[in-house]
C-alpha cells in the first residue's frame, strides 16, 4: 500500500524540481492502493511542492459549448478525473476562469499564474498558462497518461498556426468569474478529431532527446516532461512538419533522425 511519505519520496526520485512548476495530468486509478485514498496523493504532491507551484487541468470542454455555454469557475466540475476535481475545492488552490480549459494552482504565484484566462479566445493561447508553462520551464508529470494528455502540445501547434487546429469562427460562450460577474467569452474551438491522439508518435523521439524519461509513482507508470525543451523541440520538426500529428502512423524514419542529421 502506498502512503504520502512513499510518493513523496517517489517524487525525489523522479527528480521532480520542489521549487519549480508541475502540471500533473493523472489517472488516480493507475495509481494503485493508496493509504486515504486520492486525499492522500494530492497531500504527497502539495507538500512536496510547497514551495513551488502546483497546477492541475480542471477542464469542462467536455460539456461546456454552444448549448450550454455557462462556465462557472467556482462549481462547474471537471472532466478530467477525481483528482482535478478534489484539488480544485481545496483551501489555498486557486482555479483559472477559462471557460474550456480551465486549471487550478497552489503554491507560489499561483494567483498571477492564473490570472485573467477568460480573456484568451483559443484553448491554449501563448500568453495562457500553456505559454507560461514553457516561460517558467515547468515540468509535466503524466501520471498514469501517455504523451496523448499533454494539453500543451495543442499549444505548440497553435502558436506557430498548423491549419485546421482550432476554428475560424467563434462560440459565444460566458464565464462567471470569482467576482460573481458574468463575463462573454468569445471562442474559438479545437476541430472535432482530436489531434492529441496522435501526440504518441513523438514520444520515443522526446526521450531520445533528452526532454521526456519515465519513471514510477505507486504502481503507475508516469512519464517526465520537460515543457521549455519538448516546445522547442516540437516546434522546430512541426516548422519542417506541419502534418506531424495529421495522421496515426508511427514517426517515419527521417523524421525520427530529424535531430541526429543536424
Amino acid at each position: 500500500m502506498h502512503t504520502k511519505e512513499s510518493l513523496m519520496k517517489q517524487l525525489e526520485e523522479l527528480k521532480i524540481k520542489k521549487e519549480g512548476t508541475l502540471l500533473v495530468h493523472s489517472s488516480y486509478k493507475s495509481l494503485g492502493v493508496v493509504e486515504g485514498g486520492p486525499d492522500t496523493v494530492l497531500d504527497a504532491l502539495s507538500e512536496y511542492m510547497k514551495d513551488g507551484l502546483l497546477v492541475l487541468p480542471t477542464h469542462t470542454w467536455e460539456y461546456i459549448n454552444k448549448d450550454n455555454p455557462v462556465f462557472d469557475v467556482k462549481n462547474s466540475p471537471t472532466n478530467v478525473g477525481i483528482l482535478t476535481e478534489l484539488f480544485r475545492k481545496r483551501e489555498g488552490v486557486i482555479r483559472s476562469e477559462h471557460p474550456t480549459h480551465s486549471v487550478a494552482a497552489l503554491g507560489k504565484d499561483a494567483e498571477a499564474f492564473v490570472a485573467g484566462e477568460y480573456k484568451h479566445e483559443t484553448p491554449c493561447a501563448r500568453e495562457s498558462v500553456y505559454g507560461k508553462l514553457v516561460d517558467r520551464h515547468a515540468q509535466v508529470l503524466l501520471l498514469g497518461v501517455d504523451f496523448k494528455r499533454n494539453t500543451y502540445i495543442h499549444g505548440v501547434e497553435e502558436w506557430i498556426d498548423i491549419p485546421e487546429r482550432v476554428t475560424d469562427t467563434h462560440e459565444q460562450l460566458f464565464s462567471i468569474l470569482h467576482t460573481g460577474e458574468k463575463v462573454e467569452v468569445p471562442s474559438r474551438r479545437h476541430y472535432g478529431l482530436s489531434w492529441s491522439e496522435h501526440f504518441w508518435k513523438v514520444e520515443e523521439l522526446l526521450m531520445e532527446e533528452g526532454s521526456l524519461y519515465k519513471g514510477k509513482l505507486g504502481d503507475a507508470t508516469v512519464l517526465v516532461d520537460d515543457a521549455a525543451k519538448t516546445t522547442e523541440l516540437l516546434t522546430e520538426l512541426l516548422q519542417a512538419n506541419p502534418d506531424l500529428f495529421s495522421d496515426n502512423e508511427p514517426l517515419e524514419e527521417k523524421w525520427r533522425t530529424f535531430f541526429h542529421k543536424k
